[in-house]
């Protein structure tokens, strides 16, 4: 209270301390007597343990206070900073019993934050009518600024006669005293000895996808984060907040002669966080979802251990993968493998080996591509999806913005975001070619460098990239390289582990069985998810599987890639290159993310003969050279040998007939020749000049004759 109040300010402010310390006595009964089902004193132990952990905070779970006294929970809603106020001084009391000297070190830093909080509000439903009242509201954060230091109290030193006046934080302002109390002088300077700073963080909450409804922008809402909260979260979480809704007034400013900025009658909602709890990855109902990342209890873990021992897990785990879509157990098999990923390694001259892998989906439109990448991104333990029309090169990857106070931030896209974890792109070849260039770096460094606005970053992006892209003339064109069916620059797909062409052929067992798949989903929906391992436990399984297994390469099975390389590097001994070392180090993630799927601790001969298997038939749909009729990735490398042998010949003859001299060479002579060799016939001779015309190898020098440029 200020000097300033009316009506005997002292005998006020007596009232409210003997109400405060009568709750706060009340609340110290709770803190001691409270027991929990083991019969343990549950939160006089946290307090106990306050100082060995070195924590300032204690978290008070809502239902046991509840339990307590239903009135005072009640209470907590309506009047949250006087109970929270009471709180932390119960707990300082019984803290100074304890650890007297650990108390006074942290006195101004105590704070109690609830858990579990029952009255919980769609960001939507926040309005003036919850002004000061606190709430529970799930979102996702989307933005996080620097955190910075906030002046809790500031102390003003009198230059005059030394005497130190305070000025309390108001909401977010402060008002430095006009003059001192002591001798009316204004000339007053900060004294940051005597001050007490917290620390602050600014983070946007937005609302979660599933809970938008049709047709509507997602609401969000700025958060304020004071102390041990900072830093907790980060963007891309989805979280809980348990928080007190606060009013910022507007400030417009008015141009005159020198601009000023007045007060405005309308105010800006924020919330002051109280307390963070995560939400489970997978996007549930709101009533089913844990509160927590997806977190793995004892018995979750044992079930998983008693699922991995069963000798069909394998099929069941690739069964249980979207058992909404029919057929198609390759790709969804290898889906499941770059969900779990294979190890990064770390190398001693700080260098990384990427473990992450990545898979592009090439298809007639029709094929499920979507619904198997939505259902990656569900089931994933961090999953984003995203599609091409709608994302650029800043969305993607980050993005500078200047927030309200004109500082630079960096805004975190979709790759950074999905960091560890499974990002899906959609329409991949609807992207802006210039927007695309950005995943060059993502795919095979796995970072994403920044330099605008002063700011010089290179964020991590260790994520891996799932891709469907529809053929550029609607169905895929097998008479033509997967380069010219596809509008995808050649080293963005090179840097895919494995390209699956999926195409709609017309078969009468397989459309029949599809038909009557699709319809008995529609018949009974129940079907749909009688999947042969329950969704959450699938989940948790591959979460498991990424996080806690690191399996190492047996003898075994370094052999068995090792001479499936050379044997391919070596196909008809006619200088015929159909892998790089690039898909060698591919083979290797793929056998390791099938021995961490079956929670191995080595990789064996079965693994890597998997993974010889799926890079075999990525070879016979996507690196057929259909010339020849082989097998050649030089197709995903932009042409194929026999391309480049045909052109070594065409030169090579063009070459000996202009001799040394470099004599024009006739059109008919030169087609004569090109055909006799049985490589070229009359039109493809004529379509190889005019190539080898456009590509500046050769000019016409005058009508029917050629040189060499």
């Amino acid at each position: 209270m200020s000097n300033t109040d009316p009506q005997n300010p002292s005998n006020m402010q007596e009232q409210e301390q003997q109400t405060l310390s009568a709750l706060s006595n009340e609340l110290e009964v709770f803190l001691r007597s409270f027991k929990d089902r083991d019969g343990n004193y549950k939160y006089f132990d946290k307090i106990n343990n306050m100082m060995a952990t070195s924590s300032t905070s204690i978290t008070i779970d809502y239902i046991d206070f509840d339990s307590f006294s239903p009135l005072l929970a009640k209470d907590i809603t309506h009047n949250p900073d006087e109970m929270l106020s009471a709180f932390n001084e119960a707990v300082i009391s019984v803290l100074l019993e304890i650890h007297p000297d650990y108390t006074n070190e942290i006195r101004e830093h105590i704070r109690v934050r609830i858990g579990n909080y029952a009255v919980q509000k769609g960001l939507r439903d926040i309005n003036a009518d919850v002004i000061n009242k606190l709430l529970g509201v799930s979102g996702m954060v989307v933005r996080s600024s620097e955190v910075k230091p906030l002046g809790k109290r500031i102390a003003y030193r009198c230059l005059n006669c030394n005497q130190i006046s305070f000025s309390e934080l108001k909401g977010l302002s402060l008002k430095k005293p006009q003059r001192c109390l002591n001798c009316s002088e204004k000339e007053m300077e900060m004294d940051v000895e005597s001050s007490l700073f917290i620390d602050f963080q600014l983070v946007r909450l937005q609302e979660l996808p599933e809970d938008l409804p049709a047709g509507q922008l997602p609401h969000y809402i700025e958060v304020t984060i004071l102390g041990d909260l900072v830093d907790q979260c980060r963007p891309g979480d989805r979280i809980m907040l348990t928080g007190i809704i606060r009013i910022d007034q507007e400030a417009s400013f008015v141009s005159g002669g020198n601009s000023t900025t007045q007060r405005t009658s309308l105010f800006r909602l924020r919330m002051e966080g109280n307390n963070i709890e995560y939400l489970g990855g997978r996007a549930g109902d709101k009533k089913t979802r844990s509160i927590e990342r997806i977190s793995i209890s004892a018995e979750d873990e044992r079930q998983i251990l008693i699922l991995s021992k069963k000798p069909d897990i394998y099929d069941k785990l690739v069964s249980s993968f979207a058992p909404h879509i029919y057929g198609h157990e390759v790709i969804k098999e290898s889906i499941l493998l770059l969900i779990v990923g294979s190890v990064t390694k770390k190398l001693d001259d700080g260098s990384t080996r990427r473990g992450d892998i990545n898979v592009l989906l090439v298809g007639d439109p029709g094929t499920a591509k979507s619904e198997m990448l939505k259902f990656a991104a569900k089931i994933a333990p961090r999953g984003l999806y995203t599609s091409g029309r709608g994302s650029t090169a800043a969305g993607l990857t980050a993005a500078v913005v200047r927030d309200k106070s004109g500082i630079m931030m960096l805004e975190a896209g979709a790759v950074v975001l999905g960091d560890q974890g499974l990002v899906c792109i959609d329409e991949f070849d609807k992207i802006k070619a210039e927007d695309r260039s950005a995943l060059h770096e993502v795919m095979e460094q796995q970072t994403c460098s920044v330099a605008k606005g002063g700011i010089v970053a290179t964020l991590n992006a260790r994520t891996s990239i799932l891709s469907a892209a529809n053929p550029m003339y609607g169905k895929y064109d097998p008479y033509k390289n997967i380069t010219e069916n596809v509008n995808l620059p050649i080293p963005l797909l090179t840097r895919f582990d494995l390209v699956y062409v999926i195409r709609d052929l017309p078969e009468k067992e397989k459309d029949s069985k599809i038909a009557s798949h699709i319809l008995e989903i529609h018949k009974n929906v129940q079907k749909l998810s009688q999947a042969a391992i329950n969704i959450d436990l699938f989940s948790k399984y591959l979460a498991f599987a990424k996080h806690s297994v690191e399996p190492e390469l047996t003898r075994e099975a370094i052999n068995i890639i090792r001479d499936y390389y050379m044997k391919m590097r070596n196909v008809d001994s006619d200088s015929m290159i159909t892998v790089t070392p690039r898909q060698l180090e591919g083979l290797v993630r793929l056998a390791t993310a099938r021995a961490r799927l079956l929670l191995k601790d080595k990789v064996e001969r079965e693994d890597a003969e998997r993974s010889l298997f799926l890079v075999q038939r990525m070879l016979e749909t996507a690196g057929v050279d259909v010339n020849t009729g082989k097998v050649d990735l030089g197709v995903l490398h932009g042409k194929p040998f026999s391309e480049i042998s045909k052109l070594k010949l065409f030169m090579e003859i063009f070459s000996s007939l202009s001799g040394e001299e470099k004599n024009d060479v006739e059109e008919n002579v030169f087609i004569g020749e090109l055909v006799k060799t049985g490589k070229f016939s009359d039109s493809d001779a004529k379509s190889h000049i005019k190539k080898a015309m456009n590509d500046g190898q050769i000019y016409e020098r005058k009508a029917g004759f050629y040189s060499k440029a």
